[in-house]
């Protein structure tokens, strides 16, 4: 069997493949400690599940329309006016299975060949990984530590040309835990603007600031018609497994993303999304509660790498993710995290998992309990002192 030629372009979420190997571990009797993994330890509030048996109770089990059940789009075009402060139309949401989708439908539909697309390395992979296979122009912003893991506005400037198709943003970022000051983003906007580019901004870390406050770009003038947000449910409220994510479209847009939907997955499970009403009216504690729990042990991991030999780590602002500096330590990223997992189990992932510019760094998900935090710690310290 031959596979099509594009497919050697589509890359991987390493996580996934790291989770896999640890897995595989623990099957055999070895002790692991997962910080690979990109999703709360929390379980889906009990009221969210509740409102999902109603539904299929009620007999939301059936097809919906491609873009999304109209009235799930009205709650979400609330929540998002609310969030951004200007108005958003339903007639603008498109529901998805997950927020990756709001990725992939937005690449393909508008990447061809040779078209640039400026992504932050380090960055999501599956960014990257669309853009090559779309047979688009994957044009790395470099994410520097010494820029608090945020991109210098000159090095954006000169990026950006004739050819920039399509700018990606992740403001709170993963990896790196960065978030992109409200005067960057006016900065990046206007570059934007004398640009033919459009904007996918990832905001689906939205609710995990531990200062400050949520800024978008698309609240900047002249950027909503020109700006495509992400967002879904998975993070804010431990909904990873119910595949539930959205992306808010300028209007010309909403119409050949839903074409997509309906020759792909038809739609967004029906029950799921009615789930969502009640996550957003629903009581707000579980986020809460999370924020102030993930806050607690940021400090926990950032003050424990800290203390290990050959590693540095800045405080992240954002989502639950840290990416120490492990340059001092003599290791590659690859040979790090391939050690701590094998003979010391610590699950946690190369920062080249992230791109050319993770070299010199880890990612570690402090999704995980105190206790664990600080178990991995110990073995890292094992490991390095």
């Amino acid at each position: 069997m031959k596979l099509a030629a594009r497919m050697k372009n589509l890359g991987t979420e390493t996580a996934f493949e790291t989770l896999a190997k640890a897995k595989a571990l623990e099957a055999k009797g070895k002790d692991i400690v997962h910080l690979e993994i990109g999703e709360p330890d929390f379980e889906t509030p009990e009221n969210i599940i509740n409102a999902a048996k109603l539904a299929l109770d009620q007999g939301y089990t059936h097809y919906g329309p491609s873009p999304g059940l109209p009235h799930v789009r009205s709650k979400i075009a609330e929540h998002q006016s609310d969030t951004h402060g200007f108005d958003v139309s339903p007639d603008h949401v498109v529901i998805t299975p997950g927020a990756k989708p709001i990725m992939y439908f937005s690449i393909m539909a508008l990447i061809e060949d040779g078209d640039e697309v400026i992504y932050p390395n380090p960055g999501f992979p599956i960014y990257e990984s669309m853009i090559n296979f779309m047979g688009g122009k994957a044009v790395p912003l470099h994410l520097r530590e010494e820029n608090n893991f945020n991109a210098d506005i000159e090095d954006f400037k000169n990026l950006v040309n004739e050819n920039t198709k399509m700018v990606i943003l992740n403001s709170p970022n993963n990896p790196c835990g960065s978030v992109i000051p409200k005067e960057e983003l006016g900065e990046i906007s206007e570059i934007i603007k004398n640009s033919n580019a459009i904007v996918l901004t990832d905001e689906v870390y939205k609710n995990f600031y531990f200062e400050g406050q949520h800024n978008s770009i698309s609240e900047f003038e002249g950027m909503r018609e020109r700006t495509i947000i992400l967002d879904g449910f998975s993070k804010s409220f431990a909904m990873t497994g119910w595949r539930l994510g959205y992306g808010i479209f300028p209007e010309k847009l909403v119409e050949p993303i839903s074409r997509l939907i309906t020759n792909s997955v038809s739609c967004t499970s029906s029950f799921s999304q009615v789930a969502a009403i009640e996550a957003i009216d629903g009581p707000q504690d579980s986020i809460l509660n999370m924020v102030a729990e993930f806050k607690a042990r940021r400090e926990i991991i950032v003050e424990g790498l800290n203390s290990i030999n050959g590693i540095s780590c800045r405080t992240p602002k954002g989502a639950f993710y840290t990416f120490p500096n492990i340059k001092e330590t003599g290791y590659s990223s690859r040979e790090i995290s391939d050690k701590l997992l094998y003979d010391y189990g610590v699950a946690l992932l190369s920062g080249t998992a992230f791109g050319k510019f993770g070299e010199g760094y880890l990612r570690l998900s402090f999704a995980n309990s105190r206790e664990n935090l600080n178990e991995a710690v110990k073995r890292m310290k094992s490991f390095l002192n």
